[in-house]
């Protein structure tokens, strides 16, 4: 039974290596016999599989939920298999260890070595619209984790009221859409509760009556978007919109509201940011 584990983890990993086309180094998690630690996934649990009995890796097979929990007895390092609902999959290195510094492992879809269905390359993929929506939001996901990883700055665009801190770290141009890099500090003493944030084209117009007309851009796709900052804590997320451009009479307008509190932030992106994005 334990040779057919092994050969089975071997032939899964292997498929998920040739399919996602890349080398992965393997990340390595520590457990041991007194503690449970914790890997959270980013869809349900389908199967998990490790590679030594010293190793038992466990999560609920009759309700898939979005977690399990892996312990560990001396022993030779192994391997973790673990496939999700969607089919995307996790290998990791896993090794016995007396102390643990660690004990909760949150797992982001980037970390997911590739996917159990194959992909036909010399074949003719008919894909209904549904697909091409998973397949854009599952690029969408990859790339945020990675700019959020990433911590590249594009320059000092900060506004604050009473302790409350909005930040554009960056704006990346990506394919055809803008990726919008926003972190909310909250150092006041209270939580943050977020009714919304949005971003608005706003457009001088010239003449004798000037005036300011402002267009809501709705997000394609909105990552880590938080509903509460507590207090003396950071939220960083991505928006992600079509690519656009400004004239050197419109600028971007960010706009962060407080659900039933008066903290509100407005925010002036000039045009130099927009049409230089990194």
């Amino acid at each position: 039974m334990k040779n057919s584990i092994i050969i089975v983890l071997v032939f899964i990993s292997a498929f998920a290596k040739v399919n996602a086309q890349t080398t992965h180094l393997l990340d390595t998690i520590y457990a041991n016999d007194t503690k449970n630690v914790a890997l959270f996934f980013p869809e349900p649990v389908r199967q998990g599989i490790t590679g030594s009995d010293n190793f038992v890796f466990t999560y609920n097979r009759e309700k898939e939920q979005y977690f399990g929990l892996l312990q560990a007895k001396p022993g030779k390092e192994s391997n973790l298999l673990v496939i999700n609902r969607n089919g995307s999959i996790f290998s990791y290195i896993v090794r016995y260890k007396s102390q643990l510094s660690k004990l909760n492992y949150f797992i982001p879809l980037s970390n997911s070595i590739g996917n159990e269905r194959p992909i036909a390359k010399d074949s003719v993929l008919v894909e209904s619209s549904e697909e091409l929506v998973d397949n854009s939001t599952y690029y969408y996901q990859k790339f945020c984790s990675y700019l959020l990883e990433r911590k590249q700055r594009i320059g000092r665009i900060k506004k604050r009221n009473e302790g409350i801190i909005l930040n554009v770290e960056n704006i990346v141009f990506d394919k055809d859409e803008l990726y919008f890099v926003i972190e909310i500090e909250n150092n006041s003493t209270l939580d943050y509760d977020l009714n919304f944030l949005n971003l608005s084209i706003e457009t001088r117009q010239k003449g004798k009556r000037k005036s300011l007309q402002r267009l809501y851009k709705e997000p394609i796709y909105k990552h880590n978007l938080p509903s509460k900052i507590k207090e003396n804590e950071t939220a960083r997320f991505v928006y992600v919109l079509p690519k656009f451009s400004l004239s050197d009479d419109r600028r971007a307008i960010l706009e962060l509201n407080e659900k039933d509190g008066e903290r509100n932030i407005e925010m002036k992106l000039s045009h130099r940011y927009i049409n230089n994005p990194n």
